[in-house]
């Protein structure tokens, strides 16, 4: 059982950038799928990004392309999400997750949910 604890949310202007980790115990984490959802309030989540469990291969919800870059190091058992460009529409609550089906954007599809990372972007 992979366990994943979000981080590095915080508050910033329109423009600005955030880097978000989540971190991982288990040793299996290398097998797994890695990705980032948002819910912002009164909303659902959202699918934002997500990995290949080797790293070759990554992809994007349409409103974060070309802002959003997600990466791993399985060495350090860790996913990042840097956020650049960032708008007050990406104000939210970040959560990961890990799937073991590469290419899905389902909430359904991912499990292990960390517990969340505050994100708020001013105007």
């Amino acid at each position: 059982q992979v366990q994943l604890v979000e981080s590095g949310g915080g508050s910033v202007q329109a423009g600005g950038s955030l880097r978000l980790s989540c971190a991982a115990s288990g040793r299996t984490f290398s097998s797994y799928a890695v990705g980032w959802f948002h819910q912002a309030p009164g909303k659902e989540r959202e699918f934002v990004a997500a990995i290949h469990w080797r790293g070759s291969y990554t992809y994007y919800a349409d409103s974060v392309k070309g802002r959003f870059t997600i990466s791993r190091d399985n060495a350090k058992n860790t996913v990042y999400l840097q956020m650049n460009s960032l708008k007050p529409e990406d104000t939210a609550i970040y959560y990961c997750a890990v799937s073991r089906t590469y290419g899905t954007t389902g909430q359904a599809d991912f499990g292990s949910w960390g517990q969340g990372t505050q994100v708020t972007v001013s105007s």
